[in-house]
């Protein structure tokens, strides 16, 4: 059996939106056995996308190991960094698929462009080889959870980066103005955001119980939010989560803007995105300046919105998903 070893050792968010381009390798390739390189904590989740025969669990790429024969074909829909083409490089394939890096001349593959949605660029990729991809293909069938909380609101208080965080007195604001409406709601994050959570939690008052932060495994916070009525989240995996799973959401965007990794066309009906229309350091350690300039009043007015479940027309549906702000 032909192997076919694809590597994505990123964050959740970055394995959703490569959803698409697994699905399409496993269509086009549907005798080979589809081993992805990525996080061991991700592996819920890879369980759930179905395509992926094994999981070799990559961190950082230094730590990458394979020790088994060269696979036929090594897909790179990590990135086109000289780190993540030598890692594939040292198993010996057949041929690596990746976008082109110039201290690589002998790689072949198309230019890497910066402005093209995540979920476009794996299935661009692909379609350079010859394989069809539908980037329409993102869902997932929600887990599996003994704890039920449907139709509660979910406010995701944490980011990847400082950059991406939107201030815990504003989020208090937001799950304040959730209680008067007499809404259930829980504030998710991991174990690092915890302390934060509390925090956004007593300026609220909402009671210690709803607190999950840290308080979840990954597919118990994705079962979360598959039941969700809606998620208040930032630019974060849990947003790539919601998108996945159908489920209704006000996402912050900042510094990055919804272009690279918001909900793709298809699905912006379902979500309101605010953004400032600026392009900021993602990689600062403090919150970008475009997203200080998304209000709380702006939120609160989404989150109305989304929760009235309002019907509007196609052209409608777009300019209210993809909302400028300030």
């Amino acid at each position: 059996m032909a192997v076919l070893l694809v590597l994505q050792a990123r964050g959740l968010g970055d394995l959703l939106t490569a959803v698409p381009a697994l699905r399409a390798l496993r269509r086009a390739k549907p005798h080979d056995r589809i081993v992805l390189a990525a996080p061991q904590r991700l592996k819920p989740i890879v369980d759930l996308i179905a395509p992926v025969d094994v999981l070799v669990p990559t961190g950082e790429l230094g730590s990458f190991r394979w020790d088994a024969p060269g696979p036929q074909v090594a897909v790179n829909l990590h990135g086109p960094s000289a780190e993540s083409i030598v890692a594939l490089g040292k198993t010996q394939p057949g041929r690596i698929l990746t976008y082109r890096n110039a201290a690589f001349p002998e790689v072949d593959g198309p230019e890497w462009q910066t402005d093209m949605h995540q979920v476009d660029r794996w299935c661009h990729l692909l379609e350079s080889d010859g394989i069809v991809a539908d980037r329409r293909n993102l869902g997932l069938v929600p887990p599996v959870s003994t704890t039920i909380r449907r139709d509660c609101v979910v406010v995701h208080v944490g980011a990847g980066a400082p950059a991406r965080r939107w201030p815990p007195d504003r989020f208090a604001a937001v799950v304040r103005h959730l209680l008067v409406l007499g809404r259930e709601v829980v504030l998710t994050g991991d174990a690092y955001e915890r302390d934060l959570a509390l925090n956004i939690a007593a300026r609220a008052g909402l009671p210690v119980g709803r607190v999950l932060a840290g308080e979840q495994n990954l597919i118990e916070l994705a079962a979360t939010i598959a039941e969700a009525a809606l998620v208040v989240c930032g630019d974060t995996g849990v947003a790539h989560l919601a998108t996945a799973f159908g489920t209704r959401t006000v996402q912050l965007f900042g510094p990055t803007p919804p272009r690279w990794g918001g909900p793709p066309p298809h699905l912006l009906a379902r979500h309101v995105v605010l953004w400032a229309g600026q392009v900021g350091d993602p990689d600062a350690d403090t919150p970008d300046p475009g997203l200080l300039r998304i209000d709380v009043t702006e939120v609160v007015e989404a989150v109305d919105k989304q929760l009235t479940n309002q019907h509007v027309s196609g052209t409608e549906s777009r300019r209210a998903a993809y909302r400028r702000v300030g």
